[in-house]
């Protein structure tokens, strides 16, 4: 920014009212909450993001929007709560995550910041500017006159509520409908949405503890009377419920994430306890309008199954399924489900596994918040694992709901229909990009390995077969441990065909209910040095999460680590050729 230049101030849309000053931290990169900020201290711990670092904590936080895990708004209501949120947040999009985590607070603890969304040729004009006042439908630099006003701030109340929708505002239902209904009007106000609709299904990404606002949220709702009132499976959570105590995980964290857990369970919730819900017997079907959170299973909903489902944040969730009432909005309307850009994928010869979570990771930074359609994978084939471990790291990257791949996707049996049409920008994935995605999560190869971590999102029964033949007729290195987590319902099956038993013969350990970006110490050993994972999702997250150094391979690659106690020498040879 020029020294010189004028004092900073432009009209901006408030979706949070409200009034603060403090330091500008400004970043052209969206950040996740959950996985990227420490709620304990308000630190940004994604290495990968240009505020590493930071605290977060009395700042003006400006940066695109959000991206990344559904439970930022719950990550964001802790740091509230601890009293270590930015003061205030601009975007230049809506953005409805952290969004929501601000408005429970305000809803049920009557604490707030405001949230403003600037227009993008001034959100660019922030940058090098040290402080701002965020104030009355205004972002300005403390010496500058506010202005106010001009299209962007214009808010016009379409929402049309039927009598059954006044009725759950209303005091003739128990204290949490009510007050779920209120937050779930005031989210379809902020998306525009002209009425309601209802959901056939709700996945809550909630149940997983953050922190004690978490515990006490869903407590609350619970004594308030709250009862889910349609089918409402739960994702995983922080603790496996019936093994903590000899996996040796913290008591005191441990009893408050299956209490957090037990919360949700006593409202109505199927305790499934997994990041894969469309793995579950009773997954939605194409065109089903459902309530999902958890990133990864929103995108596999849209995209893989044809459902339809906003990318419900933490919270949200639970008060979409004590109502059964959901904006109609996002990618729950027909239009909204188009792509508004083409990834075109250059041929690549002998993939392995590795492709799709390294082109799910790279596609998701072409596409930070656009919903993308890719070309050049017609023959393909990829199997659902293959789907769920792209749309994973996808929307680890990517802020968009849903993507569509030309003869793989239901929405996408040719590039037109994906499209509508339109004629869009193009984009190309080559080997080189790939490669450049394979380096920044193994700066280092060859290097010895502690702990080879699998199942995030949760391994399902067909990868557990395919580990059992990778293992079969090998040994384990002592010095290693090989750890997969995977649902209930998995574990079962696999218990059931022997699957269980062979793998745990060969030194595999399982762990139900948590997953990779939920599990505690020791499962994670607190000597160990590095990770190695076969999770595009995780190699983002993990070492944020862990403290540890992470690194990438195929499955085969993770495999061979465990058996050798070292990463792999080298890229897969699809990709170093």
């Amino acid at each position: 920014m020029d020294e010189e230049s004028t004092a900073f101030a432009a009209p901006a849309a408030m979706l949070v009212e409200g009034r603060a000053e403090g330091p500008l931290l400004f970043s052209e990169t969206a950040l996740s909450f959950w996985g990227g900020v420490d709620p304990e201290t308000g630190v940004v711990i994604d290495h990968a993001h240009p505020l590493h670092g930071l605290c977060l904590a009395g700042a003006v936080l400006a940066m695109p929007g959000g991206r990344g895990s559904c439970t930022g708004s719950a990550v964001l209501l802790q740091l509230i709560v601890n009293g270590l949120a930015p003061a205030a947040m601009v975007f230049s999009q809506r953005e409805d995550i952290l969004t929501l985590g601000v408005i429970v607070a305000e809803e049920v603890y009557g604490r707030s910041l405001p949230i403003a969304v600037l227009d993008p040729a001034d959100f660019i004009c922030l940058e090098g500017r040290k402080r701002l006042c965020v104030e009355d439908g205004s972002v300005f630099e403390p010496d500058a006159t506010p202005v106010r006003g001009g299209e962007l701030a214009t808010s016009v109340d379409r929402l049309a509520l039927t009598e059954k929708d006044r009725d759950l505002l209303s005091a003739s239902v128990p204290r949490a409908t009510s007050l779920a209904m209120r937050i779930v009007t005031r989210m379809a106000r902020l998306e525009g949405a002209e009425r309601l609709i209802n959901v056939a299904q709700v996945h809550v990404d909630g149940c997983i503890y953050t922190g004690p606002a978490s515990l006490d949220f869903a407590e609350k709702l619970a004594g308030w009377g709250g009862r889910v009132v349609v089918p409402t499976s739960l994702n995983a959570i922080s603790v496996d419920q019936a093994r903590w105590r000899e996996q040796g995980t913290d008591p005191a964290r441990s009893q408050a994430a299956s209490a957090l857990a037990d919360a949700y369970v006593r409202m109505g919730a199927a305790p499934t306890f997994t990041c894969a819900p469309y793995q579950l017997n009773d997954a939605p079907h194409r065109g089903e309008d459902i309530a999902w959170a958890e990133s990864n299973a929103v995108v596999y909903a849209n995209s893989v199954l044809g459902a339809r489902t906003m990318k419900y944040p933490d919270f949200l969730d639970i008060c979409i399924a004590l109502t059964g009432r959901a904006p109609y909005a996002g990618c729950h309307i027909d239009q909204n489900r188009k792509a508004r850009l083409i990834v075109d994928v250059e041929s690549m010869a002998g993939c392995d596994d590795s492709f799709w979570p390294l082109l799910g990771y790279q596609v998701g930074l072409l596409s930070p918040n656009t919903i993308p359609v890719l070309t050049g994978l017609e023959t393909a084939a990829p199997s659902h694992d293959d789907l769920k471990a792209f749309g994973a790291a996808f929307a680890t990257t990517s802020a968009a709901p849903m993507f569509h791949i030309v003869g793989v996707t239901p929405e996408a049996p040719a590039l037109q229909a994906a499209t509508g049409g339109a004629t869009l920008p193009v984009l190309t994935v080559s080997h080189a990009d790939l490669l450049a995605v394979w380096r920044s999560f193994n700066p280092v190869a060859g290097e010895p390995v502690d702990l080879v971590a699998l199942g995030n999102p949760h391994f399902s029964a067909e990868e557990c077969r395919h580990l059992a033949e990778l293992c079969r007729g090998r040994r384990k290195h002592p010095g290693v441990a090989l750890t997969v987590t995977a649902s209930r319902s998995t574990y079962e099956r696999i218990a059931d065909n022997g699957i269980a038993a062979e793998l745990e013969a060969f030194g595999v350990t399982f762990v139900r209910d948590a997953c990779w970006c939920t599990v505690m110490p020791p499962i994670v050993p607190p000597v160990a040095r590095l990770i190695l994972t076969n999770s595009g999702k995780y190699a983002h997250y993990g070492p944020g999460l862990s403290g540890k150094e992470v690194r990438f391979a195929g499955l085969a690659g993770c495999v061979e680590a465990a058996v050798l106690g070292r990463c792999p020498d080298a890229p897969p040879a699809w990709l170093a050729g």
